[in-house]
């Protein structure tokens, strides 16, 4: 039995790109990264994961199928 929990592959909600945008923000601050998605209708964000490091980001790229995701700080 392992200590650890592998990572996901199944995307946790579903992405629709008419009304969310995949944003990971930033904080200015202490540097912390979150990606998720933000509600084109109200600006609500919904985090998905903590960026720790750049596979994390990659990781959180392939699960949803994006090329690009805007930072927002």
């Amino acid at each position: 039995m392992s200590l650890f929990r592998k990572k996901e592959t199944k995307p946790e909600i579903e992405y629709d790109p008419a009304v969310m945008t995949p944003i990971i923000r930033s904080s200015i601050c202490t540097g912390e990264k979150v990606a998720g998605f933000k509600d084109k209708r109200d600006g609500h964000f919904t985090e998905i994961m903590l960026i720790a490091c750049p596979a994390d980001e990659k990781h959180f790229k392939d699960m949803y199928g994006l090329d690009t995701v805007k930072t927002e700080y």
